[in-house]
């Protein structure tokens, strides 16, 4: 028994015409008939009782038909959910966004691709960069924005923008009117960094380490303003990427670029080499590179 039998059944009933089922189908009449015989053959009984008019339902041929309903409307609605995906009418993406990534790129970028598939159900996880890698690693998120560089045996990427670190004071700081700062003259500071969550948390004290010290944090957190905000009141210094740094109020912090070395913030989507990747979140990395590419 195939599909098609209870499709073929289910609009005989429907018409209480083997011929103008036929013309519904787009099938000859002959070609209905055969293949409700071959499947009464096959049954080992009669599906319709053919003894004069109107064609009646044998017992069971009335079960048939009675399971036969649901399935249908069931197969029908696989059809439009498979329909639906192709076209990306429907589907759901879990995308990984670190918070500084999410404030300052990505509104925009949700607004532009909901108003083009507007089915598609967007599920956001603001955490840092770090986390954000190891749940696209485990699967828990579909997509996610990192920094650069990645390990590109685990994963695909691509990169979205380039950055790099300022150093943010109090404009009463000693060093808030400097061109520029080197890492070495922040050996004595007291240093406010993102929390252990996030790549530029160890970035930052490598780099320290790098040239000889080991950085004094005195405050940890997971958000950019806040972080600002204890800048702001003179409880230490923090590094921000550039284009964060421009979101602040400069009469509260002072930030100048940070050289020897430059610190680099570069932001990437990745997602696992390996598995399967939903037709949404296929066209929402393309739909990035896109829109990226442009920057």
């Amino acid at each position: 028994m195939e599909i098609r039998h209870l499709q073929y059944i289910a609009e005989i009933v429907r018409c209480n015409s083997f011929t103008k089922a036929a013309e519904a189908l787009h099938i000859t009449q002959p070609t209905i008939s055969k293949m409700i015989k071959n499947l009464e053959n096959e049954l080992n009984f009669e599906v319709f009782d053919r003894d004069g008019k109107p064609i009646k339902l044998t017992a069971a041929g009335k079960a048939i038909y009675d399971y036969a309903v649901p399935i249908l409307e069931l197969f029908d609605n696989l059809q439009t959910e498979i329909n639906d995906l192709a076209y990306l009418k429907k589907g759901s993406i879990r995308i990984g966004l670190p918070p500084m990534a999410g404030s300052s790129f990505f509104p925009s970028v949700l607004k532009s691709f909901q108003d083009r598939y507007p089915g598609i159900a967007i599920k956001l996880a603001e955490d840092g960069a770090k986390k954000v890698e190891e749940q696209v690693a485990e699967g828990a998120l579909d997509v996610g924005v990192v920094l650069w560089p990645v390990d590109e045996t685990l994963f695909e990427s691509f990169q979205l923008v380039s950055d790099r670190l300022k150093v943010l004071l109090h404009p009463s700081h000693p060093l808030a009117a400097s061109k520029q700062i080197t890492l070495n003259e922040l050996a004595n500071e007291r240093f406010i960094l993102f929390n252990s969550d996030f790549a530029l948390h160890d970035r930052i004290i490598n780099e320290c380490q790098a040239i000889g010290f080991d950085p004094h944090i005195v405050y940890e957190s997971s958000q950019w303003d806040f972080i600002g905000e204890m800048v702001a009141e003179n409880l230490g210094i923090a590094m921000l990427p550039e284009r964060i740094c421009a979101l602040l109020d400069s009469a509260k912090v002072s930030t100048v670029p940070l050289v020897q070395p430059v610190i680099p913030w570069r932001l990437a989507m990745v997602w696992k080499r390996t598995g399967y990747l939903s037709l949404a979140t296929r066209e929402w990395i393309a739909f990035n590179k896109e829109r990226f590419a442009s920057q």
